[in-house]
């Protein structure tokens, strides 16, 4: 059967045919300076440049997807499905580093990861200024055992390229089934080295408390004062904190260093609980606002009941690596007066993420809001300053790191913690013995007002605006687990 002739060729073919057959006029060969736009259409399109106009831009859009369907080289990648999730990974990531378009494979284990368990080598991710950064590192990791540490940046996965992947893809490439072996290459922006390291994909459990114990007298002197850390925020956080506090409270605790290094975040529901161990019942501990105009909701606050009245004095230890509701809870404590916050500081990711099903499987996560302390001193992008600074080396840091993860999840070890030579605990545990020292005999042992950075005065707590409609219910703040 033959092709009639007068079939009409697509739009995208005509303009190409009407570019060969037209000939060329003076000032719109590929030597002048600019082609000549009719004055009419010149006009329109100045007047639509300061118009935000969505039927316009939809247009647009199509016409592009159409043109690309009818005409690219290889039809096989320009199917509308694979043009639109392109579309669409781009409209989102081109907002910030953690709004995302997800497929169905990468919805399923963002959904996957908020579970006790998940499939992985044990690395929280950020993307940080085009690299993609690890800021925690599971010590009981596939990761951690090959030697990979927090703040390393991935290079390559395989023989990819990091640099030319989305962070989905990149997110695809790290997951994988048990049993999997998995090349990463990373730098080392700490020594300046690149390594390449080998590991094999495992189910991994998530873990929260860790280490709690009594420091050793050769660390504190005549002073009983309590340790322990936070791996991360999630479900079960708050009881295994509160669990652990009161065993250390029935063994004489007169103080805590709570230890949030290298914390990446989790639950922001898991944080406010936290925070209710340390502070009073409904006491307002962050606010959340989200685009100008909208009706923000109230500031949330502790929980209504406490377990235990708990009044001693605490430090808080925070790194570069502790991020979103670590920073919440350091930021709370700080504000508060509830803590001093000793380390360097942190990694400064205080926006909300909201992850909202899109159909067919897909979902988006979407910045919708941001996090401010009860002082309402913003964190995105500004971290949490500690009240007192105490720096590690990129050796002292890698030593501290091995020595979590070589004693695991073994009986707490005080005497080789206190030989460890960890400054920043020293500090903690300093502060701490001035603070029971200065408190007059028979006082309620609390902890003396921690003072804001001097550069930044914290103006009062009521000052922290008040405001109406509830966020998604559980916003996912934490970098992504793998």
């Amino acid at each position: 059967m033959s092709r009639s002739l007068t079939a009409c060729p697509s739009p995208a073919m005509t303009a190409v045919l009407a570019l060969m057959l037209t000939p060329l006029l003076p000032g719109t060969g590929p030597g002048s300076a600019r082609a000549q736009t009719p004055p009419d259409e010149a006009e329109r399109e100045a007047s639509l440049k300061d118009i935000d106009d969505g039927f316009a831009e939809v247009e647009l859009l199509t016409k592009v997807l159409e043109t690309v369907r009818a005409n690219y080289v290889d039809p096989g990648k320009a199917t509308y499905a694979r043009l639109m999730a392109s579309a669409l990974r781009g409209m989102l990531s081109d907002l910030d580093p953690h709004s995302q378009f997800m497929t169905p494979e990468v919805y399923g284990q963002v959904r996957e990861a908020a579970e006790s368990t998940y499939e992985g080598v044990g690395i929280t991710l950020s993307p940080q200024a085009g690299s993609l950064t690890i800021v925690s590192v599971h010590e009981q990791g596939p990761a951690a055992r090959a030697g990979v540490l927090p703040g390393d940046r991935i290079v390559k996965l395989g023989a990819a390229l990091t640099e030319k992947l989305s962070f989905e893809e990149c997110v695809i490439l790290l997951r994988g089934n048990p049993g999997e072996t998995l090349t990463m290459t990373i730098n080392r922006p700490a020594t300046g080295e690149t390594r390449e390291f080998s590991m094999i994909r495992e189910v991994m459990r998530q873990e929260t408390v860790r280490d709690a114990m009594l420091l050793d007298l050769s660390m504190t002197g005549d002073t009983r004062i309590g340790y322990v850390r936070l791996l991360q925020f999630n479900e079960p956080s708050a009881q295994e904190l509160a669990d652990a506090l009161d065993k250390l409270e029935d063994n004489g605790m007169t103080a805590l260093v709570f230890d949030l290094r290298n914390n990446p975040g989790g639950l922001l529901k898991s944080a406010v609980e936290v925070l209710g161990e340390f502070l009073p019942p409904n006491t307002a501990v962050v606010s959340i606002e989200g685009r100008p105009g909208a009706q923000n909701p109230p500031p949330l606050l502790t929980p209504a009941r406490q377990r235990r009245v708990r009044s001693w004095p605490m430090t808080v230890l925070v790194n570069h690596g502790s991020a979103s509701a670590s920073e919440l809870v350091s930021g709370a404590l700080q504000d508060l007066g509830r803590a001093v916050i000793v380390g360097t500081t942190t990694f400064g990711k205080g926006s909300v993420q909201s992850i909202i099903p899109s159909g067919r499987g897909t979902a988006i996560r979407l910045t919708t809001a941001r996090y401010f302390t009860p002082g309402h001193h913003p964190i995105h992008g500004h971290g949490i300053t500690p009240n007192l600074i105490s720096t590690l080396t990129a050796g002292d840091e890698k030593r501290i790191f091995e020595y979590f993860r070589d004693h695991g999840a073994a009986q707490p070890d005080p005497a080789a913690l206190a030989k460890l030579g960890d400054r920043q605990l020293e500090r903690a545990v300093t502060a701490l013995r001035g603070i029971l020292a200065y408190k007059p005999s028979g006082a309620a042992a609390t902890a003396a007002p921690a003072p804001a950075p001097a550069s930044d005065p914290s103006p009062a707590l009521n000052s922290a605006p008040a405001s109406p409609t509830a966020p998604d219910p559980n916003p996912n703040p934490a970098p992504a687990q793998k």
